[in-house]
């Protein structure tokens, strides 16, 4: 007896493992770098409570595993804290990407349940350097006490050096290894938002691997491959079901023009394209064993 056997066209569209949820552009601080100029003045978009719920639901009916809550100051969202309770009855990980300004002891009690971790950006060992980026004279005090407090209560945390010039890496390195951080990565600012500096978002700035097995949805429903690459709308969970929109052609498109713009890391041209590894936790910010640096 012959057995058939199916070719699956590698270039079929699957939904992804990881989601990233970015809720909201308000935050407390107005960082240097920040990729999608959020602030104090900024809004929760036009989503709704039931709308990201709906979204999680989506999420977990299509397979997605990890989801991650960013924005801004995701924890600012008034229905942050029930979108995450969501995803984890759904059975998803989910980690909180926060400046560690404050926390309420709502969300360090959300924190400490299973499936939970955290994540936040560190910018220098040097107090001044740090609150330069943020634009806020006293965030770096409050993150770092904030990220001791993390570490002693035992939240899986990793913490991502995120520099414009790459002065004072180790020693912000090894500041946090000090502080018990074992779990930590290395970017440089990217070209979008406030890190633009006005020119026009393109595909050069991004790793190259968005879209590819993880999305975003923004806070006016929007879905993109990435929190970066949000000028690429891939369709709108508004208007359409999230399953049909991360496989449907436009985000087939989207990731072909990111795939078509990545460049080999010896091309040195200013930008570096750091693809994620083969294996499914490539990307899955705050789910152990993933190395995934964060991106913001």
């Amino acid at each position: 007896m012959t057995i058939a056997l199916t070719q699956i066209d590698p270039r079929t569209p699957v939904p992804p493992r990881m989601l990233w949820l970015d809720l909201t552009r308000a935050c407390q601080l107005e960082c240097a770098h920040c990729y999608n100029e959020s602030g104090p003045e900024g809004g929760h978009g036009t989503m709704t409570r039931d709308d990201w719920l709906r979204t999680v639901d989506q999420a977990a009916d299509t397979g997605v595993r990890h989801v991650q809550l960013i924005g801004g100051e995701p924890t600012l969202h008034p229905d942050a804290l029930e979108i995450a309770a969501r995803a984890l009855a759904a059975g998803m990980n989910v980690e909180v990407y926060s400046n560690l300004v404050h926390l309420s002891p709502a969300w360090w009690g959300m924190l400490k349940r299973p499936g939970m971790s955290l994540a936040t950006s560190y910018y220098s060992a040097d107090p001044a350097r740090h609150n330069a980026m943020t634009g806020r004279s006293a965030s770096h005090r409050h993150t770092r006490r904030n990220l001791v407090k993390a570490l002693g209560m035992g939240v899986p945390t990793r913490v991502g050096i995120v520099t414009a010039d790459g002065v004072g890496v180790e020693e912000t390195r090894a500041e946090l290894e000090a502080l018990g951080v074992t779990r930590i990565g290395v970017d440089h600012v990217r070209p979008y938002g406030r890190g633009a500096q006005d020119q026009e978002p393109d595909c050069s700035g991004l790793c190259g691997a968005c879209g590819d097995n993880r999305a975003s949805v923004a806070p006016d429903g929007s879905v993109s491959p990435c929190v970066f690459s949000t000028w690429m709308s891939a369709g709108n969970v508004h208007t359409a079901g999230l399953a049909d929109i991360l496989t449907g052609p436009d985000m087939t498109r989207a990731r072909d023009e990111i795939t078509a713009g990545r460049k080999d890391d010896d091309e040195d041209d200013g930008h570096i394209f750091i693809p994620c590894g083969p294996d499914d936790d490539g990307c899955t910010p705050g789910v152990p064993p993933s190395k995934c640096s964060p991106r913001t």
